[in-house]
């Protein structure tokens, strides 16, 4: 994909501590930045993360995570972590992540992030809000 398939993006700097020995990110820190980037844009939709679970008695479990790494990072980077929503299921969502850097048009890394909604007393998978589907769709288009 290119960033144009995306309709949002969350920036981030690289930190010291985010580094390994070899000067560059430390695998594990990209699902940190896929996380936070796509806490970012269910707040961006707007959907409250924290009110869908209390109002629902349901949360969003991830069942699947693929990372693939193209070219590194390294400290005091700017990259930014474009997500999009790429399947709506009847109880899943799958986004698909890509980080660029800054102003930039290389792919550093892509990944796929699957989330279940569960019912949090039976742990059983639970369709996905109405309403969350909606403002996904409308920020994605009738693609999804």
């Amino acid at each position: 994909m290119t960033k144009s398939d995306f309709k949002f993006c969350f920036p981030f700097r690289v930190r010291y501590a985010e580094t390994d020995a070899q000067g560059i990110v430390f695998f594990a820190h990209y699902l940190t930045y896929f996380d936070t980037a796509i806490n970012e844009y269910l707040r961006d939709l707007p959907h409250n993360y924290i009110e869908h679970v209390q109002q629902t008695g349901t949360d969003f479990h991830v069942v699947k995570v693929t990372v693939e790494f193209y070219a590194p990072s390294h400290f005091d980077d700017e990259i930014e972590v474009y997500v999009r929503t790429g399947r709506i299921g009847r109880s899943s969502l799958t986004f698909f992540i890509e980080i660029f850097p800054k102003n930039g048009e290389t792919t550093l890394v892509k990944g796929e992030v699957v989330w279940v909604n569960t019912d949090q007393k039976t742990h059983k998978s639970v369709p996905l809000p109405e309403a969350l589907v909606v403002k996904l769709r409308n920020k994605e288009g009738g693609g999804i």
